[in-house]
């Protein structure tokens, strides 16, 4: 996931080109909030090692709030060449499609994740979380990718899945490639079925061919015999989740 997390000025050139010139002190604000400013694509980019005494985390906050004032839900819109930029980063769908808003609350996310110590991170992304509106979560799961270190999220990661909001259920599980990435087996496969559950279209999970497994087969049908029983309707794309022998035998024999 290297390559995600290192797209911050890719991200940073995107947003730069759609926001109003009123807002360009909100950029401004979360450079100096998030200690990159000037070094924003450049150095090593590595959090620092000790307790931060540059970090406010309160103004942090207001600032991730004020991000749907100062910039506006548009929609991207991406042109032609930012959308082959961001595919050879490989993050054209955790993108696409996205609010400006959005993506600047994401580039703040990334950006303070190359220079806060790890403890003010996780409790960073804690309140933010639990403090935010539904707008703030989905831009919050949306970022998870884009972390330094992003392995130590899976929890924060796996108790979003439990919601009942499907936005909040699509902002981790639709095209974002963080569950494929790092969740465990059982949690993967829950998030699955979940989605399933609420109506998504399982072509929306980012990963889903290389989770597929038999255990996950095997819930699935599980699933259907239920909806059965109950004289319920069955998801369409149900399919996706069954293994022919072909491939089971594939995963198998080495090349």
């Amino acid at each position: 996931m290297a390559t995600m997390q290192d797209s911050s000025l890719l991200l940073r050139e995107i947003l730069s080109r759609r926001i109003p010139p009123a807002a360009r002190s909100w950029l401004e604000r979360v450079e100096r909030l998030t200690g990159t400013g000037a070094r924003l694509g450049g150095g090593s980019g590595a959090p620092v090692s000790e307790a931060s005494t540059w970090f406010e985390r309160d103004r942090f906050l207001a600032t991730f709030t004020a991000a749907v004032r100062a910039l506006g839900k548009a929609p991207l819109g991406l042109h032609a060449e930012e959308r082959d930029a961001l595919e050879a980063a490989g993050v054209a769908r955790a993108v696409d499609g996205r609010g400006v808003d959005e993506l600047g609350r994401v580039l703040m996310l990334a950006q303070v994740s190359r220079r806060l110590p790890a403890p003010e991170l996780e409790l960073l992304l804690r309140v933010c979380y639990e403090q935010g509106d539904g707008r703030e979560r989905q831009a919050l799961l949306r970022a998870l990718p884009f972390l330094v270190e992003a392995e130590r999220f899976v929890p924060l990661a796996v108790e979003a899945c439990r919601t009942n909001e499907l936005p909040i259920l699509e902002a981790i599980a639709c095209e974002n490639p963080y569950p494929a990435a790092y969740f465990p087996d059982l949690n993967f496969n829950q998030m699955v079925l979940k989605a399933m559950f609420m109506g998504v279209a399982l072509a929306r999970i980012v990963g889903l061919d290389r989770r597929r497994s038999s255990e996950l087969a095997r819930m699935a049908e599980d699933f259907a015999s239920e909806r059965r029983a109950a004289g319920r309707s069955i998801p369409a794309d149900i399919g996706l989740l069954s293994l022919d022998h072909e491939r089971e035998r594939a995963t198998r024999i080495p090349e």
